[in-house]
């Protein structure tokens, strides 16, 4: 069979980082890891194709080249996933449909036109679907019955089929599930609360694959919790630091994790050893009672100030997720977040408003108390919450915008960044010192040099920003050179944040008019029906 493995586009988001991406000549910052591992489970007797909607279009001959299309998705991207369905049918294809959005939201499938619905894992329900086609279905849903996988059977992903080129960072997967129970997070629904983790022999299989393929720059590891098994992650940090100095160190790696990874000194100077460079920690809010409501009881262990600055002094990049709109939350929660994101000097804070996700314990408890708006979930950082808050709605967008656009002043996020970094290089030092013997020439070209003086002229002579930029830069290479690169990097994705303030600020303000201009209109009819 050919198969034709489709993936949407992503809206404008936090995490599209497209102003970023254009200084670099990359069309997208992540592959879709998932659909390469579909194509590694099923029959490698069949013929595949892969075209990442984000890089480019299907073309005519490739959409008639299937005998077969596959996509998968995310919630957000539903207005492509759809779209992408329909273009497979005008081309008289059978479309088989997977990934988180599917899982999540099985009834909205029913009306996509899609033929099959592979739910849940794709180790357990792929095999499924390859005996429904063998038997001469022509439609179905699989679902795998509460059976979660073990990951150790999961092959290599088919990383061949993608563009490499057009990517900033390559996706790789250690484990799956997380052991906490954060009330709005669907993790734990579609994966548990078990954390279930490859062998490091496999996943040293991964990269060794990848450098085969000749891949050389930072790979993200999705894992939703990196640290939710540390003695399965150690066991793996353990064999990738020979890997590592073996191979000239040619990667460097980013991942999430948990904020506990604080009270673990062992643990974060293993991960930097290994060359992870930055970790994503859910913060979500400073208030304690707000972390208390929605359970997420790991952040109350020990001061966040304190925890986030023993990471960035272990030599880990601080990025973070911050959210607004909790139930019972108190005025003023948009100020409390600009100001902790201030005090620890994250340079990448990613900040929305609160949604209520399909099946997660947040979502089963609104829809009880009749306050869930709709029983879809297709928002982002552009969208107003999906459900009926506490506090009055205009007072939170309100907050979130007067934040969103205080966190990404170019002068504020400059300085912040800057702190940020003064702590990385310290921690970094000693690091640097054991793999600048191995560590192979950073690979410096003209789209890097391109880049470098767009950012001069930017954010060096162009805005407000000009001296702090140079004095900043100045210091970095002065005191912690071995650091000036990332650093830089990072500067460069503040223009995309700086970018996306102003598309918070026009949705957000619109959908809010659009809101109360609603609400006003029910008013008199209601007055006139009594």
């Amino acid at each position: 069979m050919n198969i034709l493995l489709v993936y949407p586009r992503f809206p404008q988001s936090f995490w599209s980082f497209d102003k970023t991406l254009e200084l670099v000549n990359f069309k997208a910052q992540l592959p879709p890891l998932g659909l390469i591992t579909v194509a590694a489970i099923l029959p490698q007797s069949w013929h595949y194709q892969l075209v990442d909607r984000n890089v480019r279009p299907v073309t005519t001959a490739e959409w008639q080249w299937a005998d077969l299309v596959i996509v998968s998705a995310m919630i957000v991207q539903k207005p492509d996933f759809l779209a992408s369905i329909q273009e497979a049918k005008a081309h008289h294809k059978l479309v088989a449909v997977g990934g988180p959005y599917p899982t999540a939201l099985p009834q909205e499938i029913a009306d996509s036109g899609a033929d099959f619905a592979i739910l849940d894992e794709g180790e357990v329900t792929l095999p499924l679907f390859v005996e429904a086609l063998e038997r001469g279905d022509r439609s179905g849903t699989f679902r795998s019955d509460g059976e979660k996988p073990a990951v150790t059977d999961t092959p290599i992903p088919r990383y061949d089929l993608l563009e490499l080129d057009a990517y900033a960072e390559m996706s790789i997967q250690f484990s799956r599930g997380c052991p906490f129970q954060c009330e709005f997070c669907d993790i734990i629904v579609l994966y548990g609360r078990k954390p279930r983790t490859k062998e490091p022999e496999q996943l040293l299989a991964e990269l060794q694959y990848l450098y085969d393929l000749g891949w050389r720059r930072s790979i993200f590891m999705v894992d939703d919790n990196f640290i939710g098994n540390k003695r399965n992650v150690k066991r793996l940090l353990q064999a990738m630091k020979p890997w590592m100095s073996e191979h000239n160190y040619p990667f460097s790696f980013a991942t999430e994790a948990s904020v506990d990874l604080a009270q673990d000194p062992e643990l974060m100077q293993m991960m930097v050893d290994c060359n992870f460079g930055t970790v994503f920690l859910g913060i979500e809010t400073p208030d304690g009672e707000s972390l208390n409501l929605t359970r997420k009881f790991q952040n109350l262990r020990d001061p966040l100030v304190a925890s986030v600055q023993s990471i960035a002094h272990a030599g880990l990049r601080v990025m973070a997720g911050f959210i607004i709109g909790f139930d019972n939350e108190k005025g003023g929660a948009g100020k409390r977040v600009a100001q902790f994101v201030e005090e620890t000097a994250i340079p990448t804070a990613m900040f929305s408003m609160l949604q209520a996700l399909p099946n997660t314990a947040l979502w089963h408890r609104l829809e009880q108390e009749g306050r869930l708006l709709g029983q879809s979930a297709d928002a982002n950082q552009v969208t107003l919450m999906n459900f009926v808050p506490t506090r009055p709605i205009e007072e939170i967008a309100s907050e979130y915008i007067e934040a969103f656009w205080r966190l990404y002043d170019p002068l504020v996020v400059l300085n912040r960044t800057y702190r940020h970094f003064l702590m990385l290089g310290e921690g970094q030092k000693q690091t640097y010192q054991e793999h600048k013997q191995s560590a192979g020439s950073p690979d410096i070209n003209w789209i890097i040099v391109r880049a470098f003086l767009i950012i001069c002229w930017r954010q060096g002579i162009v805005r407000k920003t000009r001296w702090r930029f140079w004095g900043n830069l100045v210091v970095m290479l002065w005191r912690y050179p071995h650091v000036a690169a990332n650093y830089l990097s990072v500067c460069a994705q503040a223009e995309h944040f700086i970018d996306f303030r102003e598309h918070v600020k026009a949705n957000i303000e619109s959908q809010l008019d659009a809101y109360l201009a609603c609400q006003q209109a029910t008013v008199p009819s209601t007055q006139t029906a009594a």
